[in-house]
């Protein structure tokens, strides 16, 4: 489940549930003016025609995070927080994607997916790479080199940076270099792990730390961006919060250590990673390097 699929889901649950409560009310005080509000400007006017799904702040974890219910308490007259508890208490029981919805703070609220849309959301990303990217574990056949000249060029062009300081080859200088970076990174990683003989594997991505929560509707969130300087923005984000991941937990086992589920389903997570970057850079004509 993306973040746009869960905002239209949260959209049509809230319109359901207001529905239920103003027939409840009609039902139980006929002529009354209790749910007048609702029952005056219908109840789809209280919820916005657009939902708002991000990554959660630090502050209560989840895969995804929304503020609606301060919108929807303010125009029917409710406070964010009953929404916010009516719209947790249907997300877990109408909506198989979900694990758990909390009302955090005074009505946001953060959603956790069940392992089996993370997985599924996973393997949709790995499966969207596209064909011109190559193979992403260096197999024969795939152009490992970037293009620097035209790449710096078109980079430019879409984010009105200087071509000069794209030019300056480091994660800190160049917003270019850093996504690039992070695309052979996860690149590097898929190879080594063949070495290693560890595989990505979608269904063991739970369970995910902080940082592979933030990852991850980072890359579910890639369809929703579409303009050209916005989506380099967003390839930049992804590639910050790859690192942030890899820091965190690393995909890969080390010394000693024996390699487990964990890391097969970290491996799969930096796949994903990888996929969305190739996609993204591929989308603004520029390449997507399997080594730097």
């Amino acid at each position: 489940m993306t973040p746009a699929q869960l905002a239209r889901t949260i959209r049509h649950v809230l319109c359901s549930a207001l529905s239920d409560r103003t027939e409840g009310a009609r039902d139980a005080c006929p002529g009354e003016g209790a749910s007048g509000r609702l029952t005056e400007r219908g109840v789809h006017g209280h919820v916005p025609e657009r939902v708002v799904v991000a990554s959660p702040p630090r502050r209560g974890g989840g895969d995804y995070a929304t503020g609606v219910a301060f919108q929807v308490g303010k125009r029917c007259g409710r406070s964010p927080r009953e929404v916010a508890e009516v719209l947790c208490e249907r997300l877990v029981a109408d909506v198989p994607q979900v694990a758990e919805a909390r009302v955090v703070g005074g009505g946001f609220v953060n959603v956790t997916l069940t392992s089996q849309a993370r997985a599924a959301l996973v393997r949709g990303l790995v499966a969207r790479r596209p064909a011109a990217a190559g193979d992403p574990a260096g197999e024969p056949g795939w152009a490992p080199c970037d293009d620097p000249g035209p790449d710096i060029a078109r980079w430019a062009s879409v984010t009105g940076e200087s071509p000069a300081a794209l030019a300056v080859r480091t994660e800190r200088s160049s917003s270019l270099f850093r996504v690039q970076f992070a695309h052979a990174r996860a690149c590097a990683l898929l190879r080594n792990g063949r070495r290693l003989g560890v595989r990505p594997a979608a269904d063991c991505v739970d369970p995910l730390p902080a940082a592979g929560a933030r990852l991850l509707a980072l890359c579910a969130d890639r369809d929703r961006v579409t303009e050209p300087g916005a989506l380099a923005r967003h390839l930049d984000a992804v590639a910050g919060a790859f690192g942030a991941f890899q820091e965190t937990c690393e995909p890969l086992p080390r010394g000693e250590e024996k390699p487990g589920a964990a890391h097969r389903g970290r491996l799969a997570l930096a796949e994903a990673a990888g996929a969305v970057l190739a996609g993204g850079l591929s989308q603004l004509g520029v390449t997507a390097p399997a080594h730097l």
